[in-house]
């Protein structure tokens, strides 16, 4: 709760740059923000003669309660409130698709973690990961159960509109807005209520155009991206801005961007990250690789410092190809892999 006295000897424009959504409370209130926003709200009381505050019936203790009252449900509703965070993700052992009990206890995944989820398609990739956006309590066909920072979750994150646990970055992303990158990012920087605002918008384009194959500008508009470029910039903006503590990623090896840098920028923002992949170099980047057969967790790999040497060499094999890629968009003639 915000002290009566900072309300009332606040400036409220510095009230407003605070707090948006007090330009309505404002205005509800029949208080022209242009004419008094240099006032406090002692000031502005003690400027409407005794007649007018009658009429509209204006008390500076009521009038302080009440935007009070209206700041506590705003942030409430837009879930700006401190937090604890996740620490850790643990998901219980539950059964496969016959029942039959999966072949591990409990996987416990800390932050800035890279899981990797591997298996056949229809394996039950996409179930691992509902139990885990729906943080499963032993309620879904598969009986998992899942524990946040060693606890039984918040019921916030199953019912709460504001507070999503995952954020999923899925293979096909489309923009339907009329909007520049610019505004885009700006529209969802507001709506978290940042305060270093400008700062933020520059280091997301800035990120995203590390990750993307050809860089755009912030006047660009997002309906004109590419496929790699609007996942570049949705890559960016989740690290970044998104206040999801756990991201799923969904084939990113067709993203046409940096993998490794992508990865490396959620993990530096201190995501969880849980990565549904067939490309054998995304799988070794991960810490460990749950292996999925017929619905259940049939295996927990952790990624062996032999299996790391691997990826050196596929690495290597892999940019011959991304050169290879470049040299015949560009029209070129190959007489060499070099």
């Amino acid at each position: 709760m915000i002290a009566t006295e900072n309300i009332a000897t606040k400036k409220i424009n510095t009230l407003i740059k605070e707090y948006p959504f007090l330009a309505d409370f404002f205005e509800n209130h029949q208080i022209d923000v242009k004419q008094n926003g240099e006032h406090t709200i002692e000031s502005y009381m003690a400027s409407v003669d005794e007649e007018d505050r009658e009429d509209f019936a204006m008390d500076q203790e009521k009038l302080v309660s009440a935007m009070l009252s209206y700041i506590d449900q705003m942030m409430a509703f837009l879930d700006t409130e401190e937090d604890k965070g996740v620490e850790s993700l643990t998901i219980e052992a539950g059964t496969d698709k016959k029942g039959e009990a999966e072949n591990f206890e409990a996987l416990k995944i800390s932050k800035s973690e890279i899981i990797c989820i591997v298996g056949p398609t229809g394996s039950g990739k996409s179930r691992l990961l509902g139990d885990i956006e729906w943080v499963a309590q032993k309620d879904t066909p598969t009986s998992r159960k899942i524990l946040i920072n060693d606890d039984i979750p918040d019921k916030k994150w199953r019912f709460s509109s504001s507070d999503k646990l995952v954020a999923q970055l899925s293979q096909n992303m489309n923009f339907v807005m009329d909007l520049s990158v610019y505004e885009f990012i700006e529209l969802h920087a507001q709506s978290r209520m940042v305060e270093n605002e400008k700062e933020i918008i520059e280091k997301i384009i800035t990120e995203a155009n590390k990750l993307a194959g050809e860089p755009f500008d912030p006047e660009t508009p997002v309906t004109s991206l590419s496929g790699g470029q609007s996942r570049a910039l949705m890559i960016a903006d989740t690290a970044i801005l998104s206040s999801s503590p756990i991201i799923l990623i969904d084939e990113i090896e067709n993203a046409g961007i940096d993998r490794q840098r992508a990865l490396e920028l959620l993990v530096g923002e201190e995501k969880i990250v849980l990565m549904a992949t067939h490309d054998p170099i995304l799988a070794l980047m991960g810490d460990k690789r749950i292996v999925i057969k017929n619905g259940g967790i049939d295996k927990i790999i952790p990624t062996s410092k032999e299996e790391k040497g691997f990826l050196t060499e596929l690495e290597a094999m892999d940019r011959t190809v991304q050169l290879m890629r470049k040299r015949l968009r560009n029209g070129e003639i190959l007489t060499s892999l070099r």
